[in-house]
């Protein structure tokens, strides 16, 4: 059995734009991958609303900094043959950081944890697939207009900045954007079928990382 751990936000979580609920299990991307994989391949969603890669967000009544639940993620959930890290919409926010180059850094700092875990004796550090959020799209929705000022622009960054942070990390390397897009109804979540695609696209990456 290989076991792959999603380490998400909202988008991992399968948050629904359209009713502020959460998509039906099967249309959630990390669902939706492992019904394109083997069934000795077993995929841990571990999805927030709100979380950051590493930085904290005092208005939630949860944790929502990645890097301080992280090391319990990879205890509780150890062995681990792959973790894949989609993060860096959350960062964006005006009241957390609000530049693609912190998140990176962010991303960074999570990248250190996983591979410098205490894992135990006989376990072997499991390989990191970052994966780029999907860019923001124009939307009404003021609100979410209010939180994410320069949202457009920074978001259309992610991707380059977190594949150069890949290479760089020996990490693999997926751009959502390749395959999914966002909902002009927030302008930051996806749709059912774009969460669905995500995770069908992810599938070949997946299975040549775990060596399939």
């Amino acid at each position: 059995m290989k076991n792959v751990l999603c380490f998400g936000d909202s988008l991992t979580w399968g948050f629904d734009a359209a009713s502020g609920g959460r998509h039906a299990l099967e249309d959630r991307w990390p669902s939706a991958l492992a019904d394109m994989l083997s069934d000795d391949i077993h995929v841990i969603a571990e999805g927030l609303n709100g979380r950051t890669t590493a930085f904290d967000d005092f208005t939630a009544d949860c944790d929502r900094n990645g890097t301080r639940i992280l090391p319990t993620l990879l205890e509780s959930h150890q062995p681990l043959d792959l973790v894949i890290v989609l993060l860096g919409t959350n960062d964006l926010k005006n009241m957390i950081v609000g530049t693609a180059t912190s998140s990176v850094s962010g991303t960074k700092r999570i990248i250190s944890l996983i591979k410098n875990h205490a894992y135990r004796d006989g376990t072997n550090i499991p390989e990191i697939l970052i994966v780029a959020p999907p860019k923001f799209s124009q939307t009404a929705n003021t609100d979410i207009g209010a939180m994410f000022t320069d949202g457009l622009a920074q978001s259309s960054m992610l991707p380059s900045l977190l594949s150069e942070l890949a290479d760089e990390l020996g990490c693999g390397f997926y751009d959502a954007n390749s395959v999914s897009k966002t909902t002009p109804l927030d302008g930051i979540h996806m749709d059912a079928k774009n969460t669905k695609e995500l995770g069908r696209g992810l599938a070949a990456t997946v299975k040549l990382m775990l060596g399939l």
